[in-house]
């Protein structure tokens, strides 16, 4: 089972005319369009899970850079999507003690003016 990665497919692409365009190369488990999550709208991309690898690697051979709704496919084997360091995993953003953003006291606390 192999899941391909399809960018730069028009806004108006659904599911099920992605189905029907890579079902010529082989059995389909699955097509997710992706979505906005805020707006709902389309993303621009999808994954499409085919259940034989070399079906998937003839879809790809065939697909990628085909026009289709006068824009050209992007398709490869979707890549794990990298750890982007979000606050739980201890990176991005402001340490919360210590770190350079931290004025070395509490909000509650009274502050003698600085002039």
């Amino acid at each position: 089972m192999k899941n391909l990665f399809v960018g730069n497919i028009p806004f108006n692409t659904t599911e099920a005319s992605l189905r029907e365009l890579f079902a010529q190369y082989g059995e389909i488990q699955q097509v997710r369009v992706m979505t906005d999550r805020d707006t709902g709208k389309p993303r621009g991309f999808a994954f499409v899970e085919m259940a034989n690898d070399d079906d998937a690697l003839k879809a790809i051979a065939a697909l990628h850079g085909k026009a289709l709704g006068g824009r050209t496919l992007t398709v490869n084997e979707a890549r794990p999507k990298p750890d982007r360091g979000g606050p739980r995993s201890g990176g991005g953003g402001r340490e919360r003690h210590g770190g350079r953003g931290d004025y070395r006291g509490s909000s509650s606390e009274r502050r003698e003016p600085r002039w």
